[in-house]
């Protein structure tokens, strides 16, 4: 799902709050050493995703905020903001040439620049939190 956070709706952050969890508190933020990654440059995106992307001249940049069950990624588009609310059982990682995520049948491309690289400890905390989450969720199979 993706919401247009350029103002602070009510009922916008109540939704967001009820897909991913409510924001780390400061001090839980600074415990789990930040939960805001860099910004990056977004290379490519789905069809779907186009209408949030800058034109061809301009950038578009991205940074992601870690939740207890999801993430949101906030692109810019100019002046105007979106979010993308991914829940952890929606969200699936491709490490490529720079890193694609997916979910919802959309995806972003982060082009792999030096920000890219500076939020490599950040990826790693993200699947770590991605996998705590999963490991509730325990599947027996049945012979």
């Amino acid at each position: 799902m993706i919401l247009e956070t350029t103002y602070t709706i009510k009922e916008h952050k109540e939704l967001i709050n009820d897909l991913v969890g409510k924001p780390y508190g400061f001090f839980q933020a600074i415990k789990i050493k930040g939960i805001g990654s860099k910004r990056m440059i977004i290379d490519d995106a789905s069809v779907n995703m186009k209408q949030y992307i800058n034109d061809i001249a301009d950038t578009t940049y991205a940074n992601i905020e870690l939740r207890p069950i999801g993430v949101l990624i906030r692109i810019n588009k100019g002046l105007r903001n979106f979010t993308w609310v991914i829940p952890f059982y929606q969200l699936v990682i491709y490490k490529t040439d720079g890193i694609s995520i997916h979910a919802q049948g959309r995806y972003v491309h982060f082009k792999n620049s030096i920000t890219l690289r500076e939020n490599k400890n950040f990826f790693k905390k993200m699947l770590n939190a991605k996998l705590k989450y999963n490991s509730k969720f325990k599947l027996s199979i049945v012979q």
